[in-house]
């Protein structure tokens, strides 16, 4: 969906006097033309990259803040320039790293928060709050106060709504986030989406997702340890969250629901004794949110030991009549990968029944054909075969955020409040093997 610029170019005011202007914005408006009653909606969005790209001349400007093809194709090239891994995703933090010694002097503008995007805007919220971080540490802060309405072609009624953006360095933004509280409608739910890795800059997001705030984050962007920790600590602390990357799996979950609704596949769950997840790149949090799911629904426990096989490092569970199923989580170094790193592409489960007269059952899920085909080698042909292509979903980050505000029912779903402590102690369990082999 196209995104939308506000009603008019954002007026630079004080922060002292931002509340006056708001005021006067909603008192003297049109009837027609009134705030919405909706909710607020609070966005850390660093665009890091971007910032970089449009800083060095990579890519034209303005900096929007949105996960548009041109930065991805421009990150995309930095990964083979720089020999960064090519399964490396273009919105890793290793391309941020690999960009922060770009040097240049040229002039753009920056446009984050006055872009509204099209997807979000249709859920009229009340007031969109920008936290823009800029490359320079040392910027002062600038406020930017303006109006929108959704657009009439996307749908759009005449609900509107304002935007406020505060750009400067990152210690400016921090000095001055109680005018973020100030100016954040308690008579509104209040959403946080943390735009960026979760683990950048902690002291900052604790004085941001504050208890009574919802929180939209994505823990495929920053230290797998420090991302899935984090998620599990909000979960036990009982404030609402919703991850994108766990999202992102709804349809490799849909999937293999559906693989198993027939009755006469149900038995082949109790008599698993084998899975296997193929990830892209090194970024393990999905597979093993994937993983948790699958363990937790069919109410599975970790073994506590972990051994590196041959074949890869494997975890064990067991199963309710104490039989092992092996587990080994596959990072892939796939060339071209999906934006978001440590995508499940590939997902192998294999069943064996109680007697020698039962032939075992393969279940291969894929997201293209041909990983289909890899996953069939290695002596599959001697079971029964059962195959799918999950259809994915390319929705950019502000389209899913915008599902899920218009779903959530304000908590944390018990799916992944269940799966995310289960992921934590397997990725805790794998750390500790690579720790004694280094």
């Amino acid at each position: 969906m196209s995104t939308q610029l506000t009603l008019h170019t954002p007026l630079q005011i004080p922060v002292s006097e931002i509340h006056s202007y708001l005021n006067q914005l909603w008192i003297n408006g049109e009837d027609s033309n009134k705030g919405s009653n909706t909710f607020s909606l609070l966005v850390w969005q660093p665009a890091w990259i971007e910032q970089q790209l449009v800083n060095s001349g990579a890519i034209p400007g303005p900096i929007i803040g949105n996960e548009r093809k041109e930065i991805i194709e421009a990150a995309r090239e930095i990964v083979l320039t720089n020999d960064l891994p090519p399964s490396t995703a273009p919105l890793d933090q290793k391309v941020v790293a690999a960009l922060e010694s770009t040097k240049s002097n040229n002039k753009y503008e920056d446009l984050r928060g006055q872009h509204v995007d099209s997807s979000i805007s249709q859920l009229q919220p009340r007031r969109l709050i920008t936290l823009a971080p800029t490359l320079n540490k040392d910027n002062p802060l600038e406020t930017l106060v303006a109006a929108y309405c959704p657009l009439p072609e996307e749908g759009g009624s005449s609900a509107c709504g304002d935007v406020i953006v505060l750009r400067g360095g990152v210690k400016s933004i921090a000095n001055n986030l109680k005018i973020v509280e100030e100016l954040v409608p308690k008579e509104f739910p209040s959403w946080l989406w943390w735009n960026g890795a979760i683990d950048e800059n902690p002291k900052l997001f604790e004085m941001v997702a504050i208890r009574t705030r919802r929180l939209v984050i994505d823990t495929a962007l920053g230290q797998p340890t420090k991302c899935i920790n984090l998620l599990e600590k909000i979960i036990k602390n009982g404030q609402t969250v919703s991850d994108l990357n766990w999202l992102r799996l709804r349809a490799w979950r849909e999937t293999l629901a559906m693989v198993f609704d027939p009755p006469n596949r149900r038995n082949i769950l109790n008599e698993l004794v084998k899975i296997d997840i193929d990830i892209e790149g090194e970024n393990q949090v999905q597979g093993l949110l994937l993983i948790a799911w699958i363990a937790d629904r069919l109410k599975w426990k970790i073994e506590t030991t972990i051994q590196e096989e041959s074949d890869g490092n494997k975890i064990k569970f067991i199963r309710d009549d104490n039989q092992i199923v092996t587990f080994r989580l596959n990072p892939l170094p796939i060339g071209n990968p999906s934006i978001h790193p440590g995508q499940v592409i590939g997902l192998r489960l294999i069943s064996k029944g109680s007697t020698s007269t039962q032939k075992e059952v393969c279940i291969i899920l894929a997201s293209k054909p041909s990983e289909c085909k890899r996953l069939e080698a290695g002596g599959m042909a001697s079971m029964d075969l059962i195959e799918e292509v999950v259809p994915l979903q390319n929705n950019s980050s502000e389209e899913d955020v915008a599902r899920l505000l218009a779903t959530s029912r304000g908590s944390t779903s018990p799916l992944l409040a269940n799966a995310a402590p289960f992921a934590a102690k397997l990725l805790g369990l794998i750390q500790s093997l690579e720790n004694v082999k280094n």
